[in-house]
Order: C-alpha cells, then structure tokens, then sequence
C-alpha cells in the first residue's frame, strides 16, 4: 500500500474534475455537521476520514483494525498511508475511477505529510476551510456528544490528547495552506444556523458553483 502511494509521480485525479476540499477543525469544531449540511442542500460528497478509519476498525478480517484501534484510542494519528488509501478508495466508489465531483474531506489532513502526500498522489486540493474554535467549547460537545455516540475516543482523557495532537500537528497544515492562500476561516463558536451562513457566504466568495443559489 505504501509503496504504490509513494512511488506515484503524479496525482491519481485531476483538479478539473475532482475538486477537493479539505474540512479542518479541533475535535468538536463542527466539522461533521457542517459537512451534512453542504451535502443536504448541495450535493457535495462527504468523506470522513475518521468515520473511513472507524469502519475499517470494525471491518472483519482487516489487517489494519487492531493497529487502527491502538492509535484512535491513544489519540495519535494512524499512518498516513492508510488513512489516504482509504480516501482514495472512497473517492473512486462515490465518484467513479474518473473522479469527477467535489469532495469535501472533514478531519484530514492532520498532520503536514499527509497533506503533501494526498496533493501530490490522489488529487491536488482546492483549498482548506477552517472552523475556527474555544477548547473550552469543543469539549462541552464532545462530552455531550459521548453521552450518545459510543465511540471509544469521546471521553475526558481521550479529547484531551486529541486537542493536543492537533494543536501540534494539524495547526501547522492550516498555517502551510494560509501562506498560499489557501484557507477559509470561518468562526465555528456560533449557533449551527449562523455558522452553515458564514461557511456558504465564504464559498461563495471562493467561487463554488451553485452556492446560494
């Protein structure tokens, strides 16, 4: 698997057709529902990278689940040749093996050479759209959102590694993009309403067809 994403010399997808859009966010920054949103009422195709690593978790016979598992509850970040193998697969079975849609990923790429690999060997990104969060607000959800969700990561000290995971490895990813300019930021603290507001209003400045139409 490694080999055969590393030893690419160009990307698997065109730009033109697949436009890819990166969704980032601290754990809890709303990041999956917004995504929900975009794809209700305008037909974008959402690709969780964590939901992809959870299925393939749970995935009988999968070579990948017990080391998958180790690092989810460890609140690090599985290989990244994984992670972007499995978007890829993704991609080819919403969109086709031409790829031709747009995308949005939420929750990758989490650290730099993720987002390196992903650009130069599945489909170089349009751009990251970026909900900006409070800690302190991120944890309220998470917490509530353990209550119900069963996933072994949402509790106190499992969130906990995970704001600190991405505060050391994806922030530098949003930074990296920001100087190409390359990110969208949008504040995610709101009401669900007023934030899905500001984020069409920045696509819309971003020139994606059909928004707010």
């Amino acid at each position: 698997m490694a080999d055969e994403i590393t030893s690419r010399t160009q990307p698997l997808f065109s730009s033109k057709d697949c436009k890819v859009i990166f969704v980032l966010g601290g754990p809890g920054s709303g990041k999956g529902t917004q995504c929900a949103r975009l794809v209700d009422e305008y037909g974008f195709v959402h690709l969780s990278a964590g939901d992809l690593l959870r299925a393939e978790q749970n995935r009988k016979g999968s070579q990948f689940g017990e080391l998958i598992d180790r690092y989810i509850r460890e609140g690090q970040i599985v290989p990244q040749e994984i992670t972007i193998k499995l978007l890829e697969n993704a991609i080819k079975d919403k969109l086709g093996n031409e790829a031709k849609g747009r995308v949005l990923i939420d929750g990758f790429p989490r650290k730099m050479d993720q987002a390196l690999l992903f650009d130069q060997s599945v489909c170089p990104s349009q751009f990251v759209l970026f909900l900006d969060c409070t800690e302190e607000i991120m944890l309220q959800r998470l917490m509530k959102r353990g209550e119900t969700s069963g996933r072994a990561d949402d509790n106190a000290e499992s969130i906990k590694k995970r704001f600190r995971t991405f505060l050391e490895t994806s922030m530098p990813v949003v930074e990296h993009y920001e100087k190409q300019g390359k990110v969208v930021k949008v504040d995610s603290k709101s009401e669900v309403e007023q934030v899905e507001k500001e984020i069409k209003e920045a696509l819309m400045g971003r020139g994606i067809e059909g928004i707010g139409k």
